[in-house]
């Protein structure tokens, strides 16, 4: 007598679609997508002292001006120079941001200190009017418009930083509230942010 030939019991389909669906929602979550996130970038901090900054009535000694053409090249034109200083390395612009900043030397170059009154500090003498302008081309590429702003902003991280280790034995970011506020009415941030233009390349 011959075998009964087993039958194949039907797949319940059912639920395919419910699993389909759970499927794809899995891949749309796990799977990395190239997507145009935009720039991970904060729009630049308002002046510390909440002034508005008219460069037209600063002295330019106080104006420390930071240009980028077209051909992401950097040029600083230092007061008291008549020809702007190429950067070829973007450290140098931290260095003369901080000399700019601090005028350790009392430079009559350099933006002038004037008495000021800081709590935890006393009576002390600071470049309180100076400005770094920062100026690019239309043509200027976002990530060297950002390095050359970094490397501003990390010249005020330095000397608050050192400023703090020398008066507090720690830190900034380490100070309290207090210490913070000082530090910061000692070397007020203040970066001025023009609109692009177009530089030709030198």
């Amino acid at each position: 007598m011959g075998k009964k030939k087993r039958e194949v019991p039907e797949l319940n389909s059912s639920s395919t679609a419910d699993i389909s669906f759970i499927l794809l929602i899995f891949f749309l979550v796990t799977t990395s997508m190239d997507t145009d996130k935009g720039l991970a970038r904060r729009l630049p901090p308002p002046p510390e002292d909440h002034q508005e900054m008219d460069e037209t009535k600063v002295k330019e000694r106080n104006v420390l001006q930071v240009r980028i053409n077209a051909m992401d090249e950097t040029m600083i034109q230092i007061p008291g120079k008549k020809e702007p200083t190429y950067i070829t390395d973007l450290s140098e612009i931290r260095t003369i941001a901080k000399e700019f900043i601090d005028n350790p030397n009392n430079s009559a170059n350099l933006p002038d200190k004037v008495a000021r009154e800081i709590k935890l500090f006393g009576t002390v003498y600071i470049t309180e009017k100076h400005v770094i302008s920062l100026q690019s081309d239309r043509g200027t590429s976002y990530s060297k418009y950002f390095e050359v702003q970094n490397e501003l902003v990390a010249a005020y991280n330095e000397l608050r930083d050192e400023l703090a280790r020398e008066k507090f034995h720690k830190p900034f970011v380490e100070c309290n509230e207090d210490e913070n506020l000082a530090i910061r009415e000692y070397y007020p941030l203040k970066i001025s942010e023009a609109e692009p233009r177009n530089y030709a390349k030198r």
